[in-house]
């Protein structure tokens, strides 16, 4: 089997087979360092010796040996090596008989809400749920929460240990308790289906499997949730979000942008679904930000080309998402959307602002935006160096190279 096969298998699998141990035995942290073992194992041998009948299975045993072998080690080191046969689960970790899963079931959701715990901040849940249902590295989630990466792992660190010291039941929270933990949840697959679409390392524009991760969950949640406005709403977007992939790189992988896009390549069926699942949860309220962000996606995929786009529709959208949940990411957008509505050079006032904001002021995007809007302004020199100052600070080798070629084009253009 090749190697990307089997690396996308194990990237799908890799949640389900944690939440499986965690489930049977607790011991969050060292489940987790099992389960890595096990999917180091499966990367060694299934591409030379093929796929064994039932992978998610052949992980959990290979897994479940790893953590009994940790778990004895553990304990021998506290001189208890008598207790290690006698070993059983704390009751806390038990679930009741009926909110035990089958052993085929998927406990996805069921850590994706443990890892939402009240005992952790907000940070610390949507960090963990990152690395471990989404399987992300320290690196690309300190991109998304825009911190150092030492940073990011001490905080995933001490999550662990805090999910291991409370002894919370792996099992879905009562209703009462869902609640509070939703908006981290919602956030925390947010998050996870940006780092797919647009992926702030390596050499791939798009991570297709954390896209497709990202959808599931969400799915999973509406069938659970399906009343829920919000969740509605994130669904919606991703999926409008989603059915712009296919027209996002040209026959050479490169980036294109959503202006020049061949539209006809977009999902029809995806941006149907979204259209629907959005003009469902609009009229419910209170509107919430993945509906609106759902509005605004649905306004690009429902136009026939970028001329024909209602953005002052979309300004009005973005500045009601301003006042329900402002960061400088929205605030970018919006200064785009005022620059389509009202000319490159009232969004480039509003850039002036975010130059300010620490939080975004060395972020690539801000000055790809400038150099966009001052191009479309006419002041080549000044949108030249600003692509070559955004391709600098990129991470992502496929923004990388449309920055720099962008920057080049300007570079050789006769000017008028």
């Amino acid at each position: 089997m090749p190697e990307k096969d089997v690396e996308d298998l194990l990237r799908h699998l890799a949640p389900q087979v944690l939440g499986a141990l965690v489930r049977r035995y607790g011991h969050f942290d060292t489940a987790e360092d099992a389960v890595q073992e096990a999917l180091l194992a499966a990367a060694t041998r299934w591409p030379a010796e093929g796929l064994p009948e039932n992978p998610r299975a052949w992980l959990i045993t290979v897994a479940s040996r790893r953590l009994t072998d940790l778990l004895r080690a553990e304990q021998a080191r506290r001189r208890r090596e008598d207790a290690v046969a006698r070993w059983a689960l704390p009751d806390q970790w038990l679930a009741p008989a009926a909110d035990r899963a089958p052993p085929d079931s998927d406990d996805t959701l069921v850590l994706l809400f443990l890892c939402c715990h009240p005992a952790l901040s907000p940070a610390s849940q949507i960090a963990l749920t990152l690395r471990a249902v989404g399987g992300l590295g320290s690196t690309e989630i300190a991109r998304a929460f825009l911190v150092p990466e030492a940073t990011m792992t001490r905080r995933i660190s001490r999550a662990k240990q805090r999910i291991r010291e409370s002894g919370v039941p792996f099992r879905m929270p009562p209703p009462a308790e869902r609640a509070g933990r939703l908006a981290a949840v919602l956030h925390v697959l947010y998050l996870i289906f940006n780092e797919g679409y647009a992926s702030t390392t390596g050499p791939a524009l798009y991570r297709t499997e954390l896209c497709a991760e990202a959808i599931r969950l969400a799915r999973m949640l509406h069938r659970l949730l399906p009343d829920d406005a919000e969740v509605t709403g994130l669904l919606a977007l991703m999926l409008l979000t989603d059915a712009r992939r296919p027209a996002r790189t040209g026959p050479d992988g490169a980036l294109v942008p959503m202006a020049e896009q061949d539209r006809s390549r977009w999902d029809a069926g995806q941006i149907a679904e979204g259209v629907a699942l959005v003009s469902a949860a609009l009229p419910r309220g209170p509107t919430g930000q993945y509906q609106v962000q759902a509005a605004i996606a649905a306004l690009h995929d429902e136009a026939p080309s970028a001329e024909a786009t209602d953005w002052p529709q979309i300004v009005a959208l973005y500045e009601v998402l301003l006042r329900i949940a402002a960061n400088p990411v929205v605030a970018l957008n919006h200064a785009v959307a005022v620059a389509m509505a009202s000319g490159p050079r009232a969004g480039l006032h509003l850039l002036e602002r975010l130059a300010t904001d620490d939080r975004i002021a060395d972020d690539h995007r801000l000055h790809a935006v400038r150099a966009h809007l001052l191009e479309l302004a006419g002041d080549r020199p000044a949108a030249r160096a600003a692509y070559a100052t955004a391709a600098r600070r990129a991470t992502a080798l496929p923004q990388q190279r449309y920055l720099n070629a962008r920057a080049a084009r300007l570079t050789t253009t006769t000017e008028p």
